[in-house]
C-alpha cells in the first residue's frame, strides 16, 4: 500500500487512484531559458522515483505521466532579445540541455511532454469558458481571473488574504477589479511572440498553461499533481481555482505532492539569487549521474536538502558499495523493508539506510531492484521483475549492470596481475598497473590483508 503526503489534506493518505489502470500524474516542468541547476533536478528525480514506485505496484502501463515544457515566457523573450534570435532558438537549446542533464541522472522521459506554444487553442478555449461562466473578465487588452468569484480560493495554500496579495508576485495594475486577480491572457507588444485570440494578439499567462494542458491530455481531475514547494502559491493555487471554476467544482487533483528546496548555505538555490550550481557543471567535474541522483534522494523529498561536497562524497561511497555487492549477486529474495520505506511517502533516506545495512549480496541485489534510486534509461525492469534481468526499480538496465560487473572483474584482474608482478619483484609493471588504474579513477590501498580499491 502506497501512502502519500497530500498538501491539500496536510496529512499522509493511502494512495487510491481514480482508475488503477490509468493513473494520471502531472508535474510542472522547466521554463527553458537557461541551464538547469541541481535544485531544478530535484523534482525530476523525486517524481521519476515516485512514477517507478507506482508502476512497480500497479503495472508497467498503469501510469500516464505528463511533465510540461514552458516555452513562452518573459524570461525567454528577454534571452532571445539579448542574443538577437527568435525565442524558439533559446527554448530548443535549453530543452535539449535539460533532457540531456536529466537523462544523465537516470530520469526517464515522461509519457507526455506538452509544450505551451503547441497548446494555445486549449488555453484560449478554457479562458473563453471562464469568461462565459463569470470567473474572468477583459480589461485593458488583458483577460484576468476574478479571485472573488471563487469562494474556495486559498484552500491549497491556506494563506490569508493579505499574505496572498503580498505573495502573488504580480503587478497590482489599475485595471484589476481586485488586487489578487491574476492574468490569463496578456497582449504581445510589437514583434514579441504572440497568437491571435478573441482579445487581440497576445500570449497566455503562466498559470493557465498547466490547467489547459492537464484538461487536454489527462482529464478534468488527475490523480497526482506535483512540483516544488515554491509552486504551492501562487501557481498551484491559481491552477486549482481556474480548473475548479471551469469544471463545475471538480477537483483538479486527488493528491497534491510537493518537494522541498535544495539549499546552498542558508538560502534556497535559485537563478535570481545567483547561488546555483548546474547539473552540466557537476557532470563536467567528473561526478557520475548516479551519484548526483543518489545525493538528491538522500533526504526525504519534503525536507530541505543541503547541497555540499560532503553530500556528494557520501553518496559516491554508498554507490560504490552497492555496485560492488550487486556485482557479486546472482539471485535473491528482496528485503520487503526497503520497498515498505518507499511505499511510505517515498521515504528514500530510510530505504537507503535499510539498503546499506544489507550484507547478503543476493538480497541486496533483489532489494535494489525495488528502488527507483539510480534510475537509468528505459523501463525494462517493468517487463520482467526477475533480478537476473535488471536491477529493477533501481533503473539500472541489464546492459549497464553487466557493464558494472565487467568493470569490477577487470579491476580485480589487474589487481591480481599487479600482485603477481610484485611477487616477481617486477615493480615497474606493478607501478604501471597502479598508475593505469589511478588514471581511470581507481585508487589502490595495500594492507596486511591484501589490496583493496575504491573510486577516487
Amino acid at each position: 500500500m502506497i501512502r502519500l503526503y497530500d498538501t491539500m489534506a496536510r496529512e499522509k493518505r493511502e494512495f487510491t487512484p481514480g482508475d488503477p489502470n490509468r493513473i494520471t500524474m502531472y508535474v510542472c516542468g522547466p521554463t527553458v531559458y537557461g541551464h538547469a541547476h541541481i535544485g531544478n533536478a530535484r523534482p525530476a528525480a523525486v517524481f521519476d522515483t515516485l512514477a517507478r514506485t507506482i508502476r512497480h505496484q500497479f503495472g508497467a502501463d498503469s501510469m500516464v505521466y505528463a511533465r510540461n515544457i514552458t516555452d513562452v515566457d518573459d524570461r525567454i523573450i528577454a534571452a532571445a532579445k539579448a542574443e538577437g534570435v527568435e525565442p524558439g532558438v533559446i527554448t530548443e537549446r535549453y530543452e535539449r540541455h535539460y533532457l540531456d542533464d536529466m537523462g544523465a541522472l537516470g530520469v526517464a522521459r515522461p509519457t507526455i511532454a506538452p509544450h505551451a506554444t503547441a497548446e494555445i487553442r486549449p488555453m484560449v478555449a478554457m479562458i473563453e469558458r471562464l469568461i462565459g461562466l463569470g470567473h474572468a473578465y477583459e480589461a485593458a487588452d488583458h483577460v484576468l481571473f476574478s479571485v472573488a468569484s471563487d469562494p474556495d480560493y486559498g484552500s491549497l495554500s491556506r494563506r490569508d488574504r493579505e499574505a496572498m496579495v503580498a505573495g502573488a508576485r504580480v503587478e497590482v495594475a489599475p485595471y484589476k477589479r481586485d488586487a489578487a486577480d491574476f492574468v490569463l491572457w496578456k497582449p504581445s507588444v510589437g514583434t514579441e511572440i504572440g497568437w491571435d485570440s478573441p482579445w487581440g494578439r497576445g500570449r497566455p499567462g503562466w498559470h493557465i498553461e498547466c490547467s489547459a494542458m492537464i484538461r487536454a491530455h489527462l482529464g478534468e481531475t488527475i490523480d497526482i499533481h506535483g512540483g516544488g514547494q515554491d509552486l504551492i502559491f501562487p501557481h498551484h493555487e491559481n491552477e486549482l481555482a481556474q480548473s475548479r471554476c471551469a469544471h463545475a467544482g471538480a477537483p483538479l487533483a486527488r493528491y497534491w505532492v510537493h518537494n522541498g528546496f535544495v539549499d546552498m548555505g542558508a538560502e534556497k538555490m535559485s537563478k535570481s539569487l545567483g547561488n546555483v550550481v548546474t547539473v552540466e557543471d557537476l557532470l563536467a567535474q567528473g561526478h557520475k549521474g548516479e551519484t548526483l541522483r543518489l545525493a538528491l534522494l538522500s533526504a526525504h523529498y519534503r525536507s530541505p536538502l543541503q547541497w555540499t561536497e560532503s553530500l556528494i562524497t557520501q553518496s559516491k561511497t554508498l554507490l560504490d558499495r552497492l555496485y560492488r555487492v550487486v556485482a557479486d549477486a546472482e539471485l535473491g529474495t528482496a528485503d520487503g523493508s526497503v520497498r515498505d520505506a518507499l511505499d511510505d511517502d517515498l521515504n528514500t533516506p530510510l530505504a537507503l539506510s535499510r539498503l546499506a545495512a544489507i550484507d547478503d549480496a543476493a538480497t541486496l541485489k533483489a532489494s535494489g531492484a525495488l528502488l527507483g534510486l539510480l534510475g537509468r534509461t528505459g523501463e525494462d525492469w517493468l517487463k520482467d521483475r526477475n533480478p537476473h534481468v535488471t536491477v529493477a526499480l533501481v533503473g539500472l538496465s541489464m546492459t549497464m549492470h553487466q557493464g558494472v560487473i565487467r568493470a569490477e572483474n577487470s579491476i580485480e584482474q589487474k589487481i591480481a596481475e599487479r600482485a603477481e608482478a610484485k611477487k616477481s619483484r617486477d615493480f615497474a609493471t606493478a607501478d604501471r598497473i597502479r598508475d593505469e588504474l589511478k588514471a581511470d579513477g581507481i585508487i589502490l590501498e595495500d594492507g596486511p590483508g591484501g589490496t583493496s580499491w575504491r573510486r577516487a
